[in-house]
C-alpha cells in the first residue's frame, strides 16, 4: 500500500529472518526449561509470531517472514514470550529497534541483546501542543506573566491488554517549584481529543532573555502550536546486566520506495528490459545487477517482478540458465549453487506458483493436519504404545497421496513455469549429450526440491495453513518430504541419499519402477514444448481463511447488531463465513455481488483495523487482527472481485450509525458514497505488480553498490588490456565480454546518477517546506533531525 507524499508514491516493507535465540533465563522451577516463541511488532502491534519451541532456552526458530507495511511507525520490535503449563503467556524480553536505524543491520545476520519490558519502556505515541506566553497586570499593578498550556490530542498511544483509557499531566517543574495538572480521563480511544487549557504563572529572572530560555524565535513566544514524540519517564530504576535476558539473532531488509511518476524510470527500466537481447547475457544490466549485489536473491526480487510485468521473463531466464550451464562441468551439480538462475526460478515460481501449490496440495496437507496421525518411524523416538509397522503403513499412505496428487497435477502448472522447465531441459540435454537423465534433473531439482519439498515442510510459509503446525504434524510432513524430495530427485542410489537408516528402510517401499515413470512423465508434461492449453479448474480455489470479528449485518429487522468472532474463507466464488472451522456458513457473499472493498475508519465503533465488504443492500463491518491482515484481506478482496461490472466509484469510509452516516451525516442509508473509492488492482491474482517500484528498488540496490558497479567497470578495462590472469579482486566477476559489459555498466551509472540527481532535489524540496514539530515531524523525530545533519554536512563540505 502505497502512501501518496507530494508527486511521490511511498512504499515501505520489512522482510526479517528469525534466527535463534541465545541463554534465556532458566525457567524458575525444577524443570528449568522453557517454552518460547517470538513475536515480530510495528511499534506494539503484533503482526507476526513463530512456532513455540518447547522446552529450550536456546530456542532455535528459523523462520521467515516479509510484509508491506501499511502505516507510520517508530520501533521494529522483536518480543520474546514464555507460555507456562497453565498456557499462560509472560515476556521475557525485547529488541526494539528504531526505524532510523534499520540500515545499520540491513541484510546481516546480528545478535542483539534482549531488554527488559516495561511501562515506561513501551511509551509510544505522540502529543498536539501550543503554548502561549503572556504579560498579566494584577490588580495591585504588578506585571506577571502567564504560560497557557492547551493540549488538543494525543495520536497513536499503546493499547495494553486490550485497554487504552488515557489522560495527560502538564508539569511546570523549576529549580523552586513544580505544579502538575490533569486532564479528564477518555475512555476506550488511543487518539483522545482533550482540547484543554491550563494556566502556570511564571516569573522571568533579571537574566532573561526570551531565545535562550525559551529556544524559539521572539516572535513565536507568544503563540507556538507544536508536536512532540512521546518519550519514557527517566523512573531513576537500576537497570540489570544486559546480558540477564539472553541474546537473539536476526536478519532485517527494511526498504522505503519513492517511486516518482513512470517516465523518470524510462532509460533504466528500458536497458534492463533488453537484457534477454543481449550478446553475452552476462552483460546485460540485468546480469550485472545480480553480479554487483551481495546476494543474489536481493537482485532475484525486484528483477522477476519487473520482468513478468512485461513478459520478459521467460527469454532473461532461458538465456542465463543457458550460459550457467555452459559453465557447468558436472551434470550432478547442476542448478546446485544459488546462482542468479536459481534465485530468480525460485522467484518466479513463488509468484507464478502459489494458486498451483494450493490447488494441488492444500486439501491433502489440511487433512494430515486434522488427523493427528503418528508417523514416526524412527524407533529412538516412538513413543510408548506405538507400533512402528503401523506408523510406517501410515506415512507411506500419506507419502502416496501426495506423490499421486503431484504428479497428477501437470495440466495445471502455469504457462511461465512450464516454458521455464522447457528451457532448462533444452540447455540442459544439448550440454550433456550422453547423460539422459539430465534433462529429468534439471528439472526436478525446481519442481521438487525447490518449490514442493519446502512447502509440504513448511506450509504455513505458503499460507497452505492459517498456523504453525504442531510438533507431531511437523514431524510427519518432515518426513513426507524428504521422501518427496528423493522420489523427485531421481538419483540412481536412492537409499544412499538418506544419512538415517530408518529412512533407507522405509524407503524400500517406493523402489518400484512406477515411481519413476510417474516422475518422468510428470516432468515430460510440465517441460515439453508446444504444450496444450490447460484445462480451466471447475473446483472453486480457496484463496484465504481465519478468524475474524464481523458486526452483525441488520439482515434480521430486530436482530442485535453485535460483534461476534467468526471464521472467515474467501474462495474465487464467494466470501463466507461460520461459526467454526469446518461448520455450515451462517453467511454467503458471491464474488459478483461484492461492490467495494474499502477500510472503515476508526471513529465509527472506536475499533482499529476495520475494513467493509459494500453489497448492493448493505456493508458488512469486520474487524482484523492486525493492519498487516486487514490490508491482506482486503487486496485479496478487491483483486478477485476487480472484473464485477457494478463495482462502485464512490463509498462512504465512515459507518451509518443512530441514523447518518458518520462521515457525511447524509440520513438517508442508501445515499451515495462521498469519497472515492481507492485505486484498483490488476484481475490477475497471482501477479500484482507494480513496474515502476520495482524500477525504483532496482535504481536503490544499483545506488547502494555502487563501488561495485565502478569495480567492475576497472575489470573490464584490466580484461581488455591484459590478456594474463585476472587480479584477485576482479576474480569474483562474471565477463565474458569486456567491452560490451563496460557499455553496459556506462549507461547503468548514468541513469542511476539522473535518479540520484531527482531523489536530492525532492529531499531539498521537501526539506524547505518541513517544520520541526509538525504533523509530520514532530519533535523527537530522529529521521528529520539526522536529514538536518546531513544536509549540514553537505553544505559545509560545499563550503
Amino acid at each position: 500500500m502505497a502512501v501518496e507524499e507530494e508527486g511521490l508514491r511511498v512504499f515501505q516493507s520489512v522482510r526479517i529472518k528469525i534466527g535463534e535465540a541465545k541463554n534465556l533465563p532458566s525457567y524458575p522451577g525444577p524443570n528449568k526449561m522453557r517454552d518460547c516463541y517470538c513475536t515480530v511488532n510495528l511499534d506494539q502491534e503484533e503482526v507476526f509470531r513463530t512456532k513455540i519451541v518447547e522446552k529450550s532456552l536456546c530456542p532455535f526458530y528459523g523462520e521467515d517472514f516479509y510484509c508491506e507495511i501499511p502505516r507510520s511507525f517508530r520501533h521494529l520490535s522483536f518480543y520474546i514470550f514464555d507460555r507456562d503449563v497453565f498456557r499462560r503467556d509472560s515476556i521475557i524480553g525485547k529488541v526494539a529497534i528504531q526505524k532510523e536505524d534499520l540500515q545499520k543491520y540491513h541484510n546481516r545476520d546480528t545478535w542483539f541483546q534482549l531488554q527488559h519490558v516495561d511501562a515506561d519502556s513501551e511509551v509510544q505515541g505522540k502529543v498536539h501542543l501550543e503554548l502561549r506566553l503572556s504579560e498579566v497586570i494584577t490588580d495591585t499593578g504588578i506585571v506577571c506573566h502567564k504560560l497557557a498550556a492547551r493540549i488538543f490530542e494525543c495520536q497513536g498511544l499503546p493499547i495494553v491488554n486490550g485497554q487504552c483509557d488515557p489522560y495527560a499531566t502538564v508539569t511546570l517543574a523549576g529549580p523552586f517549584r513544580s505544579e502538575a495538572k490533569k486532564t479528564k480521563v477518555k475512555k476506550k480511544t488511543n487518539n483522545p481529543q482533550f482540547d484543554e487549557v491550563f494556566y502556570f504563572e511564571v516569573t522571568r529572572p533579571c537574566s532573561y532573555s526570551k531565545k535562550s530560555h525559551f529556544d524559539f524565535e521572539e516572535e513565536d513566544v507568544d503563540k507556538l502550536e507544536i508536536r512532540y514524540f512521546l518519550q519514557p519517564r527517566d523512573n531513576g530504576s537500576k537497570s540489570l546486566k544486559p546480558d540477564d535476558l539472553g541474546s537473539l539473532r536476526l536478519n532485517v531488509v527494511y526498504t522505503e520506495d519513492h517511486v516518482f511518476s513512470s517516465d523518470y524510470y524510462s532509460p533504466l527500466r528500458d536497458l534492463l528490459l533488453k537484457s534477454a537481447d543481449v550478446e553475452p547475457v552476462s552483460a546485460s544490466a540485468a546480469h550485472i545487477l545480480g553480479e554487483v549485489c551481495r546476494e543474489k536473491q536481493e537482485a532475484a526480487i525486484p528483477l522477476v517482478r519487473l520482468l513478468l510485468h512485461y513478459g520478459k521473463v521467460v527469454p532473461f531466464i532461458s538465456a542465463i540458465a543457458s550460459a550457467e550451464v555452459k559453465r557447468t562441468q558436472d551434470p550432478n551439480t547442476i542448478f546446485r549453487g544459488n546462482s542468479l538462475t536459481s534465485k530468480c526460478i525460485d522467484e518466479t515460481m513463488k509468484l507464478a506458483g502459489m494458486h498451483y501449490l494450493h490447488v494441488t496440495l492444500k486439501s491433502t496437507i489440511e487433512e494430515i493436519c486434522q488427523s493427528h496421525r503418528s508417523c514416526e518411524i524412527d524407533p529412538v523416538k516412538l513413543r510408548d504404545g506405538e507400533n512402528l509397522e503401523n506408523n510406517m503403513e501410515s506415512l507411506r499412505q500419506y507419502v502416496d497421496r501426495i506423490f499421486t496428487v503431484i504428479t497428477k497435477s501437470g495440466v495445471s502448472c502455469p504457462t511461465v513455469m512450464c516454458d521455464i522447465f522447457f528451457s532448462l531441459r533444452e540447455a540442459a540435454a544439448k550440454r550433456f549429450q550422453d547423460d539422459l537423465d539430465v534433462r529429468y534433473t534439471a528439472v526436478s531439482s525446481f519442481i521438487f526440491l525447490r518449490f514442493f519439498a519446502p512447502a509440504i515442510l513448511s506450509p504455513n510459509l505458503f499460507q497452505l495453513t492459517p498456523h504453525h503446525t504442531d510438533p507431531q504434524t511437523s514431524r510427519t510432513l518432515t518426513l513426507i518430504s524428504k521422501t518427496i524430495q528423493t522420489l523427485g530427485s531421481l538419483s540412481k542410489s536412492k537409499s544412499a541419499s538418506f544419512k538415517e537408516s530408518y529412512m533407507a528402510t522405509f524407503y524400500e517401499f517406493f523402489n518400484e519402477q512406477k515411481y519413476a515413470d510417474a516422475v518422468k512423465n510428470f516432468l515430460d508434461l510440465i517441460s515439453s514444448s508446444g504444450r496444450r492449453d490447460p484445462k480451466s479448474i471447475e473446483q472453486p480455489i480457496l484463496l484465504k481463511e481465519g478468524f475474524m470479528i464481523k458486526r452483525a449485518q441488520g439482515r434480521k429487522r430486530f436482530g442485535m447488531k453485535n460483534f461476534k468472532k467468526r471464521w472467515f474463507r474467501l474462495t474465487n466464488h464467494e466470501f463466507t463465513y461460520q461459526k467454526s472451522k469446518g461448520d455450515q456458513p451462517l453467511c454467503s457473499i458471491p464474488i459478483e455481488n461484492i461492490l467495494a472493498v474499502e477500510r472503515l475508519e476508526e471513529e465509527s465503533f472506536r475499533m482499529k483495523n476495520m475494513f467493509q465488504v459494500i453489497q448492493p443492500e448493505r456493508a458488512l463491518y469486520i474487524q482484523a487482527n492486525n493492519c498487516v491482515e486487514a490490508k491482506d484481506w482486503i487486496d485479496t478482496l478487491t483483486k478477485v472481485s476487480q472484473c464485477n461490472q457494478k463495482r462502485l466509484t464512490v463509498f462512504h469510509p465512515s459507518a451509518y450509525l443512530n441514523g447518518h452516516w458518520l462521515c457525511c451525516r447524509a440520513s438517508s442509508d442508501t445515499a451515495p458514497g462521498c469519497t472515492p473509492c481507492t485505486g484498483g488492482l490488476p484481475a490477475n491474482i497471482q501477479l500484482d505488480i507494480d513496474g515502476d517500484r520495482e524500477t525504483e528498488r532496482i535504481y536503490s540496490l544499483f545506488n547502494l553498490y555502487m563501488s561495485k558497479l565502478e569495480k567492475m567497470q576497472e575489470a573490464c578495462g584490466s580484461k581488455s588490456v591484459y590478456d594474463g590472469p585476472e587480479q584477485e579482486e576482479y576474480s569474483t566477476f562474471i565477463i565474458d565480454d569486456p567491452q560490451e559489459t563496460y557499455k553496459t555498466l556506462k549507461q547503468v551509472i548514468a541513469g542511476v546518477g539522473t535518479l540520484e540527481q531527482e531523489h536530492a532535489q525532492y529531499r531539498r524540496d521537501k526539506f524547505k517546506k518541513t517544520r520541526y514539530g509538525s504533523q509530520e515531524h514532530p519533535i523527537g523525530d530522529k529521521s528529520f533531525q539526522n536529514y538536518i545533519r546531513q544536509q549540514s554536512e553537505v553544505s559545509t563540505h560545499s563550503i
